[in-house]
């Protein structure tokens, strides 16, 4: 069924029903020459010869996505990616002098689709081919900072206008993944290397700082030599004389 048959309707042999639906717009042709733009309604037409062409333009947002694209990065690692592009027609009718409507009225958006297709593909190869392999995961969400100028121009001449434009996958060989995952591995362990190394430091140097502290004073060498006599005694019964008299001689039992 062509799109003329799905919006023009037969109402008798010389009377026709023209349907344009919302978020459409209907460009209503007579022997080929266009006639009048109709907004979205239901309208009744004379068509005794005829001569009657309708075609309707949807002006919503239509989506598409682009799968297993191969490129190679700067530093000539191939991988695949997905991206996908959502656009609308603003300029109905830039649109139906662009693109060949007629011809494939089963498909007005055929033509169209290429067009974004082609010119969103070769920006993004464009640019994915200038970075470095090991750079473009982590900078896939600067590939596409915003829409390109110049594809933004070239569309607005056939009336269509990009929405979104945005990498979905990326995906490397299986031995460059391998790699990557290697040098993640690496990466992380000389991170808590370090990490722990400077904990040692910081032990060592907590510690030099507590020697520091204890060296000269009296009270911490007493102190410690009571923690000597202490531990000495816990091993059996023991006399210590401190100092050179027997009177200060002290039973530990």
């Amino acid at each position: 069924m062509y799109q003329s048959d799905q919006f023009l309707r037969r109402r008798s042999f010389w009377r026709v029903r023209l349907w344009v639906l919302p978020n459409q717009v209907g460009l209503l042709y007579r022997k080929n020459r266009f006639e009048e733009k109709l907004e979205p309604g239901i309208y009744d037409r004379f068509d005794y010869n005829k001569h009657l062409n309708l075609v309707v333009i949807p002006l919503v947002n239509r989506f598409a996505n682009v799968t297993n694209q191969e490129v190679l990065t700067k530093d000539n690692i191939a991988f695949r990616f997905s991206y996908f592009v959502e656009y609308k027609v603003v300029d109905p009718d830039a649109f139906v002098r662009s693109f060949d409507v007629f011809m494939r009225s089963y498909n007005i958006f055929a033509e169209a689709d290429q067009l974004v297709h082609n010119l969103t593909q070769v920006h993004l190869r464009k640019v994915i081919s200038a970075i470095e392999s090991q750079e473009v995961n982590e900078k896939r969400t600067e590939l596409i900072p915003e829409i390109p100028t110049d594809i933004v121009a070239e569309l607005k001449e056939v009336g269509i206008e990009i929405v979104r434009l945005l990498i979905r996958d990326l995906t490397f060989p299986k031995a460059i993944q391998d790699l990557f995952s290697k040098q993640l591995e690496a990466s992380i362990r000389a991170k808590s290397d370090l990490e722990n190394a400077r904990t040692a430091v910081a032990a060592a140097r907590a510690l030099k700082n507590a020697s520091d502290m204890m060296k000269g004073d009296e009270n911490i060498r007493f102190i410690q030599y009571l923690e000597a006599i202490t531990k000495i005694a816990e091993k059996g019964k023991h006399t210590f004389v401190i100092g050179g008299s027997p009177a200060s001689a002290v039973n530990l039992e």
